[in-house]
């Protein structure tokens, strides 16, 4: 199952972008480290699901729903994701497949510089004013 999620093409653009991981220690390695396909292909079967971590299937992907989410927040960290976006982006562009005449820009996830507009203190809508606690 893990095999069918991350291709060998999309694995291709991924693990170049991936940061190194730190060697393991000579004197109490501790467990070996997950591979870092294994981990991606948990992370897609989550994603894709919108099962969580928790109920990830250990028994089919050899990894656990933590392990994946650590990956996730480990990678999102270093920045793959974006990277990985501008990567299929340039891909489009040069095999002329990018149309920029037909997009949606979404702008909610950035945030407004210097404060932006501030509206005033919120007014309480109950019936009567709730006392004072001081």
């Amino acid at each position: 199952m893990a095999v069918d999620l991350v291709s060998d093409s999309l694995w291709e653009r991924v693990e170049p972008l991936l940061p190194a991981r730190p060697p393991r220690r000579h004197r109490f390695p501790g467990r070996k480290p997950v591979d870092d396909r294994i981990a991606l292909a948990g992370i897609l079967y989550v994603l894709k699901t919108g099962i969580g971590w928790s109920q990830l299937p250990a028994a089919a992907f050899e990894v656990s729903g933590v392990t994946c989410w650590r990956r996730l927040r480990d990678w999102t960290a270093a920045g793959v994701w974006p990277a990985l976006h501008e990567q299929l982006l340039a891909e489009l562009r040069a095999a002329g497949e990018l149309d920029l005449d037909r997009c949606a820009v979404d702008s909610s996830h950035v945030h407004a510089l210097k404060g932006g507009i501030t509206s005033g203190r919120p007014r309480s809508t109950a019936a009567t004013p709730a006392p004072s606690t001081t």
